[in-house]
């Protein structure tokens, strides 16, 4: 993606140069691309972002439920103890399976914004490609 943007801003700012040369014979089609294509794939990347947010959004809203779920079990399980052991012992269960769900929740939101990153790159990659490819031709 980085050789192609250089070779379209290269390629796109020799234009600009020769249309300041000759204004009549500058390539105005070429010039009203540069803020379409950009709003098209800023729009596209956007649009990727904003799905992978309410994805993640979504999960991790579960997973709150869930754990308060899972908290309101501990809690009757701890006031429900028939002594201070078995009561430390619901307390120790309940902590010991929220730490393990933790690490796995930020495991599984590291991949998912991983993940994230490329599907927002993708639209902006595939018009500078496709630009580069376009002025390379003219």
């Amino acid at each position: 993606m980085l050789s192609a943007s250089a070779e379209v801003i290269a390629a796109r700012t020799t234009l600009m140069v020769h249309g300041l040369t000759d204004p009549a014979g500058q390539d105005r089609v070429e010039l009203s691309l540069m803020s379409s294509e950009k709003t098209e794939a800023l729009s596209a990347s956007a649009a990727a972002l904003a799905a992978s947010a309410g994805t993640v959004g979504k999960r991790l809203g579960q997973a709150a439920l869930d754990e308060g779920a899972r908290a309101l079990q501990a809690a009757t399980e701890i006031a429900g103890a028939r002594t201070p052991a078995e009561a430390a012992q619901a307390q120790f269960r309940y902590a010991l399976g929220w730490w393990s769900r933790a690490a796995g929740q930020a495991l599984t939101l590291n991949a998912e914004l991983t993940q994230a990153q490329p599907d927002a790159l993708t639209p902006i990659h595939k018009t500078a490609v496709a630009n580069a490819k376009r002025l390379r031709k003219s």
